[in-house]
């Protein structure tokens, strides 16, 4: 009876001593599979997002070439249409250059209110581990995407003086702009610290989802700058100057608005539930808007027509971007409405009886446009969309003035104001010193030749037809013939 007694104590000894050293090896097995766990899904969260915004990326860069380009080559006469679309182009290429030396690093490195440093400097540390901006994304995806919002912000100044700037001014205007005007004004609102940032300590809190003041207003109201200091185009507004070719400005402008979704719902910077309400709201303000240009135009015109129509979407698109991130949908059909509608009158009333030559109305749809999207951003911005302002406890408070908060409309014209001067003045100063240097604007002659052939030596359309029994070439410029007949066939 004790040997089994014994032996009883030493069987449970044992398994109690086997238990013991098996808990901590379940144990940590249990551990190290929750981490593996947790890291699977960070890591499937770091690939969907990153994955979106690498497509939302290519989405604005589309919207410069081809959307932008065609959009803006079609409305030109053909004797302009490649020249203009080039202005596109080139900016692909020169402000990206610009973007990867001091670009990226003075618009969103940590600095001043008022401009960034110098910490990512040649893209020095921008790599594929993530950034204060985004934490489930590469830093070199967020820095990319910004990218593309900066090499088409000086693309769409390009449509207030087409047809009679000097290629060589452009791209240095251009080049200087950006260096001047845009990326100061991108740290300001986007940059960390920046002056008028709500979300990371900025003094004046604006609220721009995509870019607002720092994209629309401020090329907007530069455009109009250029167009006062170059003068009309000759013959302008005596001569008709129709668009060559409302085909191609239809596919640019339905490339824009399908681009258009990258550059708001991308400003998420997440494939979440906010890129999906920005994605939504910027669809609807388009919609709002082209039936809102439509309708105030067949009123007035007594025909509703095609120029009109896409007209009135770029004007929503351009209304709803400082908002998509803030608003519910059925304010961003508001909005979009107002956008359409306002823009109309700047283009027609507007410009009219302050008689500028605004080529393309880049200053009607985008200076307009953006000021009227940043303040209405202001009045419908939605708590409950994004949480913006918190109180010590965290909860939320209210965003914009419907919801009980007046003061974010002042903030938002502070912001906006803020950028109309800097574009304003800068553009005011690049232009005199251009001019000094190398001269803004074409010859007389040049400018009756086309800028497709006095810049570029080329034409968009190299058709043979018979004048008066001879074989022309539009490409040819000796033969007597040429000069008269070119002329007509180019307007």
């Amino acid at each position: 009876m004790t040997n089994r007694i014994i032996k009883v104590g030493i069987a449970w000894r044992v398994l109690m001593t086997l238990m013991a050293a098996a808990t901590p090896s379940l144990a940590q097995t249990v551990e190290e599979r929750l981490e593996a766990a947790e890291k699977a899904v960070g890591a499937a969260q770091t690939a969907g997002d990153n994955g979106w915004m690498l497509v939302c990326s290519a989405l604005v860069l589309l919207m410069t070439g081809p959307g932008l380009a065609l959009f803006y080559g079609g409305l030109v006469r053909r004797k302009n249409v490649l020249a203009t679309m080039m202005q596109s182009f080139i900016m692909m290429a020169a402000v990206t250059v610009l973007w990867a030396l001091v670009g990226y690093s003075l618009a969103f490195a940590k600095g001043t209110p008022y401009l960034g440093g110098l910490d990512y400097l040649f893209l020095k540390g921008v790599g594929t581990d993530p950034s204060g901006y985004a934490a489930t994304i590469p830093h070199l995806t967020f820095m990319v995407f910004q990218l593309m919002f900066a090499i088409i912000t000086p693309a769409l100044i390009t449509g207030a003086f087409a047809e009679r700037m000097k290629f060589s001014a452009m791209l240095v205007f251009c080049l200087l702009w950006a260096l001047i005007v845009y990326f100061p004004l991108a740290h300001m609102v986007w940059g960390d610290g920046g002056l008028l940032n709500a979300f990371l300590g900025g003094k004046v809190p604006a609220l721009d989802f995509a870019g607002g003041t720092v994209v629309h207003i401020s090329s907007g109201f530069s455009a109009l700058v250029c167009a006062l200091y170059l003068g009309k185009r000759l013959g302008y507004p005596k001569v008709q100057m129709m668009p060559h070719n409302l085909v191609l400005s239809v596919i640019g402008a339905c490339l824009l608005w399908v681009g258009w979704f990258g550059f708001n719902a991308g400003s998420a910077v997440a494939a979440n539930g906010l890129a999906a309400n920005a994605f939504v709201t910027t669809h609807f303000g388009a919609a709002a808007a082209a039936l809102g240009w439509l309708f105030i135009e067949w009123i007035r015109l007594g025909k509703p027509t095609v120029l009109g129509g896409i007209s009135g979407a770029v004007a929503g698109l351009v209304g709803i971007t400082p908002a998509a991130g803030f608003v519910t949908p059925m304010s961003a059909l508001i909005i979009g409405f107002l956008a359409g509608v306002i823009c109309f009158l700047a283009v027609t009333e507007l410009k009219k009886r302050l008689g500028y030559d605004d080529s393309l109305d880049a200053f009607g749809v985008h200076g307009v446009g953006g000021f009227t999207g940043a303040i209405l951003t202001g009045v419908f911005a939605n708590s409950a969309i994004n949480t913006v302002f918190k109180d010590e406890s965290g909860a939320a408070l209210p965003s914009g003035l419907l919801e009980g908060n007046p003061k974010q409309v002042l903030n938002q014209l502070i912001a906006s104001l803020i950028a109309i001067a800097l574009g304003v003045v800068g553009s005011l100063i690049i232009l005199k010193v251009v001019d000094l240097l190398i001269g803004v604007r074409v010859s007389g002659e040049d400018e009756t030749v086309g800028l497709d052939l006095s810049q570029h030596g080329e034409e968009g359309y190299n058709l043979d037809f018979d004048f008066l029994g001879s074989s022309v070439s539009t490409s040819g410029k000796t033969d007597p013939a040429y000069s008269a007949a070119a002329n007509i066939i180019h307007e």
